[in-house]
């Protein structure tokens, strides 16, 4: 199963192990039992700390395994194989069963000791979702630091009766206590602020004990935190507020465009970008959702930024760096049937349709790689774009139409999905040629048809164009003076990570700027 090169890592990173774990398999007659098998030997040969044994109880999944700390009740449980993005779930299971301390915030590690009651959690993921693995480790993680929480992984593609019973169509899908509880990526502070209701009103609380900031950052995303970074460096008080940290590249798969990096994943990324502010004086406040700005009453006083909890942060500059997300259909249907077979993410939830039909909507390149990306799973691709050609890069329309189970409609534009006892069943969509209404019967709707600005908060307060973007200057100033803007939200063109980077440090630079050409006391 491991290579010699992995099973080197490997086997360094075991040397962490400070308490001895056990392995409990539970197999069948199976290929994947068999694969299993010897995935659970080898790791068990690769440190003395690790031992391996067959689980004999009969109500356990198959095949699945435990990482059990011996002599307590400490312990965590996968059921398949958990190989892909969960790999780095399996060695963090490994070390945290074993005794090797989180990195994780202390704050947020007593949070998740002081829970009280049982839980007992189960989360289908798919081994291509990279959404999946802060889920499944965040679950791991508080299950070793709090007995009282139990967590299974389970391989949807693997399970499919299961997941077909429980219609799971999309994952990370989180089950607590044999309840839907989740969906979508978490982090654990996400999950123990779910958990411990009181959480929100505590951290409101210490928000507004905090002092004014001398530059205020509204966003996580590439430019928050490129902002973020070069404004701390010029030495002056920096906040940063996030409603999710890492913004939208935390749903990107492959990003190969990143100029320097040849080849990185969302995840890992975001990853980079957060450990990389937090080598600065930035205060990070995450998990925190802007919901009204207050311009100051004349330039060198403070703007107000309010927030959901009903906290207040106060800045003598801020930039407005919030983002975007999926743009919707906005058809029947497709609110009812999210999660039930309507999908945007096709690396994640692709393989819960293995062998089904299923649609996109969209031909631009995000579209036409996801109608690409499917055809390699699915039984029959049906690709409807709204104009008469497709607008993705020629290469990848050449590759979509040598595929065989692909069909492609263009001019065609959705009117409604379509379902039946919770799932969907098909669409419709009117041919813009004729004008005649057509049905496709299919199993699941992947919606790829552009983003939408999240600045809904923002309106009436600063000026917007007629798409919602934020008007910005080459300066990334505002209609507000003091408050700037950079990223996807804004007017700038061409959404992608390596112009909002830079949109982002010039948004800080100007702030800079502003901040020694007014003075405090103006």
């Amino acid at each position: 199963m491991l290579d010699a090169n992995l099973k080197d890592q490997l086997k360094a990173y075991l040397q962490n192990v400070k308490q001895p774990i056990e392995l409990v398999a539970a197999l069948d007659d199976s290929a994947k039992s068999r694969e299993l098998h010897e995935l659970l030997t080898e790791i068990a040969g690769l440190s003395e700390m690790i031992a391996l044994r067959e689980d004999e109880a009969n109500e356990v999944r198959r095949p699945s395994f435990a990482i059990n700390r011996v002599g307590t009740d400490i312990g965590v449980r996968f059921a398949g194989i958990p190989m892909g993005h969960e790999f780095t779930s399996l060695v963090l299971a490994l070390l945290q069963v074993g005794g090797h301390p989180s990195k994780a915030a202390q704050d947020v590690i007593e949070q998740v000791q002081a829970l009280d009651g049982e839980f007992e959690f189960e989360t289908y993921f798919s081994l291509s979702c990279q959404n999946c693995p802060d889920v499944v480790q965040a679950l791991n993680l508080m299950s070793v630091l709090n007995p009282k929480v139990k967590h299974t992984s389970i391989d949807g593609a693997l399970f499919q009766d299961e997941v077909e019973k429980r219609e799971v169509m999309a994952v990370p899908s989180v089950y607590l206590n044999g309840e839907p509880w989740g969906s979508g990526r978490m982090t654990m502070e996400e999950i123990v602020a779910k958990l411990d209701t009181n959480a929100s009103a505590r951290e409101a609380e210490k928000i507004n004990q905090k002092s004014s900031f001398e530059v205020l950052v509204i966003g996580g995303g590439p430019a928050g935190a490129a902002a973020a970074i070069y404004a701390a460096r010029k030495g002056i008080a920096t906040g940063i507020a996030a409603e999710r940290f890492g913004g939208q590249v935390a749903d990107t798969m492959g990003i190969e465009n990143l100029i320097s990096v040849p080849y990185t994943e969302g995840p890992k990324l975001v990853s980079a970008m957060e450990q990389h502010v937090k080598e600065y004086d930035v205060d990070i406040m995450n998990l925190q959702r802007a919901e009204k700005l207050i311009p100051a009453a004349k330039p060198g006083q403070l703007h107000e930024v309010r927030l959901e909890n009903g906290a207040s942060l106060k800045a003598r500059t801020v930039i407005l760096s919030t983002g975007a997300r999926w743009r919707q259909l906005g058809v029947p249907g497709e609110a009812e049937y999210r999660n039930k077979g309507v999908a945007y993410c096709p690396h994640c939830d692709g393989p819960l349709f293995k062998g089904k039909r299923v649609a996109v909507i969209g031909g631009g390149n995000s579209g036409v790689e996801a109608a690409i990306d499917l055809a390699g799973i699915v039984s029959h691709v049906t690709l409807l774009e709204f104009g008469e050609t497709m607008r993705a890069d020629e290469v990848l329309q050449r590759k979509l139409r040598s595929l065989s189970n692909v069909t492609i409609l263009t001019s065609a534009q959705t009117t409604e999905i379509l379902g039946e006892g919770g799932k969907v069943n098909g669409l419709t969509y009117t041919d813009r040629v004729s004008g005649e209404s057509r049905k496709v019967e299919l199993e699941g709707v992947f919606v790829q048809i552009g983003l939408v600005p999240n600045t809904e908060w923002l309106k009436g307060d600063i000026e917007l164009s007629q798409h919602g973007e934020i008007i910005v200057n080459d300066r990334n100033e505002t209609s507000i003076p003091g408050v700037f803007a950079a990223g996807d939200a804004t007017t700038v063109p061409y959404k992608q990570i390596v112009i909002s980077m830079g949109e982002g440090s010039k948004a800080a630079l100007s702030a800079f700027d502003f901040l020694i050409r007014n003075s405090a006391d103006a």
